[in-house]
C-alpha cells in the first residue's frame, strides 16, 4: 500500500506517555451503559473475556450526551518523523476526504472525529480502557482511540499482517463515527435501553458491526479511486484481518466452541462479505445490514 500518497490529517492527538494510563478509574468518569457495551464488544473482538475486563472497572455512571473532558484533549500532534503516526494520519486524512465527499453529495456535513493515540490506558467519555480492549470508538466524545501496539498483536496473534490490514481497522472505527453522524448508533442505543436483545447471530450489535465493516469497504473503494494506492495483495490483507477477528473464529480459539447466541461482530465469513460489498460497490446504499434478510 502506497500510503504516503495520502493527505495527513491534523486530527490525530498524540497522548502516548502523557500519563493517561496512570490512574485506573480513580476520580474519572465511570463507564456508562454504552461504554460497557463498547468494552464487551471490543473485548470479544480481541478474544478477551469481557467480564474480566469489566471486573477491573471501579464505579459506573449514567451516560451523558455532552462530551467529557479527557486528559488526552491536551495532547500534541505526532512527530513528523514517526512513521507509525504518519501512517495513521494518512489513513485518517483519507477517511476525512472520503466521507466529506459522500456527505456533501447527500447534502449533509461530515464532522471530522479526533483519533487519540495512547499507550497502556486511556480515559474517554466512555470510561477508562487499557490496551487489552483494543481500538475503539466512543460516541460520547466522537473520538477513536488506538494503542499502536495493537497492530503488532494483529500480526503476531491473529496472523493479519500488512499496512492495509491496519488501515481496515482504522476505517472500521471511523465507520462507527459515520453511524453516529447518521443516527444509526442512537437508534441501536435506544433499542438497547428498550430492552431489545443486542447479541446473537442476527442481533443489532452484529448488524451494527457488519455495517461498519461495509463502510470501511466504501472508504477503501473511494481511496483507491482517487489515489490508486493499493498494491497486489492489499485487499487480501484487509479480508484476512476481517477473517481473523470473526466471532466464530475468536470463540473457537478462546473457548474451544462457537456460541452464536453471544455473537457481537459477526462471523469471519460475514465480516469479509460485508467489507467486500462496500469495496465492490463504493456506495453507502450497499451497507444496509439492518434491512438485510440474510447477513
Amino acid at each position: 500500500m502506497r500510503w504516503n500518497k495520502g493527505r495527513r490529517s491534523d486530527n490525530v492527538v498524540d497522548a502516548r506517555g502523557s500519563g493517561g494510563g496512570g490512574r485506573r478509574f480513580g476520580g474519572g468518569r465511570g463507564l456508562s451503559l454504552g461504554g460497557i457495551a463498547v468494552v464487551v464488544v471490543v473485548g470479544l473482538l480481541m478474544g478477551q473475556d469481557p467480564l474480566q475486563i469489566l471486573g477491573n472497572i471501579a464505579g459506573q455512571a449514567t451516560q451523558s450526551s455532552a462530551p467529557a473532558p479527557t486528559q488526552q484533549s491536551s495532547g500534541n500532534n505526532p512527530a513528523a518523523n514517526d512513521q507509525q503516526s504518519e501512517f495513521v494520519r494518512s489513513i485518517l486524512g483519507d477517511t476525512e476526504d472520503t466521507w466529506r465527499e459522500i456527505f456533501n453529495n447527500a447534502n449533509r456535513q461530515y464532522k471530522d472525529p479526533k483519533l487519540v493515540l495512547f499507550s497502556g490506558g486511556v480515559n474517554s467519555a466512555c470510561g477508562f480502557a487499557d490496551a487489552a480492549v483494543g481500538p475503539f470508538y466512543c460516541p460520547g466524545d466522537q473520538q477513536v482511540y488506538l494503542d499502536l501496539s495493537f497492530f503488532q498483536e494483529l500480526e503476531q496473534r491473529f496472523g493479519a499482517a500488512g499496512d492495509f490490514a491496519q488501515a481496515y481497522v482504522i476505517a472500521h472505527e471511523i465507520g462507527h463515527h459515520v453511524q453516529t453522524l447518521l443516527g444509526v448508533s442512537a437508534k441501536v442505543d435506544a433499542a438497547r435501553k428498550a430492552g431489545q436483545r443486542m447479541e446473537g447471530s442476527n442481533g443489532l450489535l452484529v448488524r451494527q458491526e457488519l455495517q461498519a465493516d461495509c463502510l470501511a469497504g466504501v472508504w477503501a473503494n473511494s481511496a483507491q479511486r482517487r489515489l490508486n494506492w493499493l498494491e497486489p495483495g492489499d485487499v487480501e490483507e484487509a479480508l484476512n484481518a476481517a477473517n481473523a477477528i470473526g466471532d466464530d473464529r475468536l470463540q473457537k480459539q478462546s473457548r474451544g466452541q462457537v456460541m452464536p447466541d453471544s455473537f457481537t461482530h459477526g462471523t469471519s465469513a460475514q465480516r469479509m462479505r460485508w467489507f467486500k460489498a462496500g469495496f465492490d460497490s463504493g456506495k453507502l446504499g450497499s451497507c444496509d445490514t439492518f434491512g438485510a434478510a440474510s447477513l
